[in-house]
């Protein structure tokens, strides 16, 4: 008897010990706190990374955070200057502004506050690259030009050649203000010429973009600066000469403007011919230089001289060679004009109008300056690196 009833005692006991067990244990998959279930931490990163080397100074400094959100960046360059740059608005990245040097050291200091409420720190520095050389580059039509509707739009690098031209020519664009088909086209590796397939149509609004600072050319070659140019297209005239006809005749929007008689270059001497082909005016002077020791003449002065290639080739008076102006071509290559009417088509020209000469035993050769038009099209469009 007493010893069931210290059974019944025990088992009580230990009853109530499992109950008061199970009350307090806890379980993989209990309630209780854990160290995962802390705020995370912020994490800062930075490119370039800290201590990267070469850097592209087109290459913008960005820091980003996650678990977090950035309470300041700061980048100086080594002079201790502070570069621009802007935070997003939602605090999570930050990003640089303006373009960096070349072969310059700069420091970034940046701070976080993490979901935890606690800051993080990110410190580092970094290196852009040293280029060999740095050539400059021009474009042409400058800014605020009126030209003519056979003006290409050329980007010249005459400290150096370009190597890697796909590249050079991507970092280009040409906007216009109506629809205007043209093409890149290599004329030398020191030269890329843009020009539309037919003549500009009149009063178009050009604007010229060249991205070539940092821009690697090849060869250790990298751009000095970026280019841009805003000019405007001009009137429609174009110049159109037939050499046998002995007259220049003057076009505006299609229609005759002007009839001059004319004395072209000698037919029996291609050597002395205006040659055929599509020039363009380059060049105004109200009195031009035309000696040519060459052919026996020196200190020869002409009024109102429009050149039309590099070639030697110019319209102009010629008052000396009346008697054959109108009726035969006496010339050793120009055109010669009256002076009245030399006069009257200097003022009407502008830099960029097309001169359209055919009838002559002979070509233009590309050697002048401006050569564009003298290319066809189909040949054009395959100049281009890109094509």
């Amino acid at each position: 008897m007493r010893r069931s009833r210290t059974a019944v005692v025990l088992g009580t006991l230990f009853l109530a010990l499992a109950l008061l067990a199970g009350c307090t244990s806890e379980s993989p998959g209990g309630g209780g706190p854990t160290a995962d279930d802390a705020p995370p931490k912020a994490k800062l990163v930075a490119s370039p990374a800290a201590d990267a080397k070469d850097v592209a100074p087109t290459e913008p400094v960005t820091v980003s955070v996650t678990e977090g959100t950035i309470d300041s960046v700061e980048v100086k360059n080594d002079a201790g200057k502070a570069i621009k740059g802007e935070t997003a608005p939602d605090k999570l990245t930050w990003k640089s502004t303006e373009v960096l040097g070349y072969a310059k050291k700069y420091t970034y200091e940046a701070s976080a506050t993490g979901a935890d409420g606690k800051k993080v720190e990110l410190k580092g520095a970094f290196t852009t690259l040293k280029p060999a050389k740095t050539p400059r580059a021009t474009v042409n039509p400058g800014d605020n030009a009126t030209v003519g509707v056979a003006m290409p739009i050329s980007i010249k690098f005459p400290e150096g050649k370009v190597t890697d031209k796909a590249a050079v020519e991507k970092a280009l664009k040409v906007e216009t203000s109506q629809p205007v088909e043209g093409s890149w086209a290599w004329l030398h590796d020191q030269q890329v010429d843009w020009r539309p397939k037919e003549y500009w149509p009149a009063g178009t609004k050009v604007t010229v973009t060249a991205k070539l600072y940092g821009l690697a050319y090849g060869g250790g070659a990298y751009g000095k600066a970026d280019l841009s140019s805003k000019f405007t297209i001009g009137r429609n005239q174009v110049v159109k000469i037939h050499t046998p006809d002995h007259k220049m005749n003057v076009y505006r929007d299609g229609k005759l403007f002007a009839s001059y008689p004319a004395s072209n270059g000698k037919d029996a001497d291609p050597n002395l011919n205006t040659p055929n082909g599509t020039m363009i005016v380059m060049q105004k002077d109200p009195i031009g230089d035309f000696s040519n020791p060459r052919y026996g003449y020196t200190n020869v002065k002409k009024k109102w001289a429009v050149r039309f290639s590099n070639h030697g080739e110019f319209i102009h008076e010629n008052e000396e060679n009346r008697a054959n102006i109108g009726k035969v071509n006496s010339s050793h290559g120009c055109v010669n004009l009256f002076e009245a009417d030399a006069k009257a088509y200097f003022d009407s020209a502008i830099i960029g109008d097309p001169v359209e000469v055919t009838g002559s035993q002979a070509n233009m050769p590309t050697t002048s300056d401006v050569y564009d038009w003298l290319i066809p099209w189909s040949q054009w469009q395959k100049m281009s690196a890109l094509e």
